[in-house]
């Protein structure tokens, strides 16, 4: 608690200055966006205790969660980062090869832990044949991402691969559960959901096991609704509205993550800025696009920004699938991941496999193949310029 006032009043006085000086603070990791209001702040500060807090059985926690908080999973550098906890899923594949979820309503999690008497704890079942893990991904600049149009997405979709680069990543077509509207994913290693509220509410049900107005019903692989009753005992939807504030905590976990500030970029010397055109040559940026914009918005935080992230948020197949279908996404696909606050980050790929940048580079094949060549066979100084520059971001 202690920390979280600390945090408060630091940013704060950040935004003080701001305003009495007109000079602009650079964001650090975990701090709000620039030009916050005051307004918007109170919602960042909400949703920042509750990003923090640590649920319990009596606030609906489990029966079975991967993390007590949101906190627990995303706090590599900063609170809102990415961490080391991996979550596991399987699934089966048929003797044709076809993915096949054990049981369509429960997907492919499986929860780690469970709340005593442990009755409810999911267990791989025999019958699965895949078995992959996921670490978290880093939130920062989620509400510029949110703000991304579908069309510009739309736009960068290449799935028949007209210009022949062997490029064909897709926009991930989901339903957002929030409006029942279709629209493009974004967030999530799958690009699984379109909106920071869906995204919430989705993590909420399955890293935690509180139910929502989103994702009412509980989950758990292999326990029954008999046994779910008895491990289970707080009424669904356990996310109620607070009585003061009149929301949820999927709202206020929405509003921490749109005003999130992006991780800000590293020193940028000579070899970096060399290093930009070497990732350009190589192809590197025909996935990892440099920079998407926002669309006309009424908050200034939001309207046409350009949003240098690295990604074109699409789905491709890279090489490194974890044989799970999810959405949208084949078993061999992959979002994108945006490389702002590479330098920051580490392990790398989805499943953490990648000690190093050059070591994720390596693992990269399918349409990235030719990328990863062209690297293979950089001079030693082209190389080291390019790792440079991505060891800037």
């Amino acid at each position: 608690m202690k920390r979280l006032i600390a945090l408060a009043i630091g940013m704060y006085l950040a935004l003080i200055w701001v305003e009495l000086t007109g000079q602009t603070v650079r964001p650090l990791p975990g701090d709000p966006l620039p030009g916050i209001t005051s307004g918007e702040f109170e919602e960042f500060r909400l949703g920042l205790g509750d990003f923090t807090e640590v649920e319990t059985v009596e606030d609906g926690l489990g029966p079975a969660f991967n993390g007590s908080s949101c906190a627990v999973c995303h706090s590599v550098p900063a609170i809102g980062g990415a961490g080391v906890v991996a979550e596991v899923r399987a699934a089966r594949r048929n003797e044709r090869g076809e993915f096949v979820e054990l049981v369509p309503k429960s997907g492919s999690l499986f929860q780690t832990f469970s709340i005593p008497p442990h009755t409810c704890q999911p267990v791989i079942p025999p019958e699965a044949n895949v078995i992959a893990r996921r670490v978290p991904i880093p939130l920062f600049g989620a509400g510029l991402v949110e703000a991304i149009p579908d069309e510009v997405l739309l736009a960068l979709d290449d799935a028949d691969d007209r210009d022949g680069d062997g490029i064909s990543g897709r926009a991930a077509i989901v339903t957002d559960i929030a409006t029942g509207h279709r629209r493009v994913g974004r967030f999530g290693w799958k690009a699984q959901q379109a909106t920071l509220l869906a995204f919430s509410a989705d993590a909420y049900r399955n890293e935690m096991g509180i139910t929502n107005d989103l994702f009412p019903d509980e989950v758990a692989f292999g326990i029954t609704a008999e046994q779910m009753k008895l491990c289970d005992r707080i009424p669904d939807p356990e996310d109620k509205p607070d009585r003061r504030t009149r929301r949820r905590a999927i709202d206020n976990f929405e509003s921490f993550m749109k005003f999130l500030a992006p991780a800000g970029r590293g020193p940028i010397d000579d070899a970096g800025r060399a290093g930009e055109a070497v990732f350009g040559a190589a192809g590197c940026a025909s996935c990892h696009v440099p920079s998407l914009q926002t669309g006309p918005s009424p908050n200034p935080l939001f309207n046409r920004k350009v949003v240098p992230l690295f990604s074109d948020l699409l789905l491709h197949d890279i090489g490194t699938g974890d044989g799970i279908s999810q959405e949208a996404a084949s078993p061999q696909e992959f979002r994108t991941p945006p490389l702002w606050g590479l330098r920051l980050r580490r392990p790398l790929l989805h499943d953490g496999t990648a000690a190093t940048v050059e070591d994720a580079i390596g693992l990269h094949g399918g349409e990235a193949a030719s990328a990863r060549g062209r690297f293979l066979a950089l001079p030693a100084d082209r190389r080291a310029a390019l790792l440079a520059f991505l060891k800037s971001l």
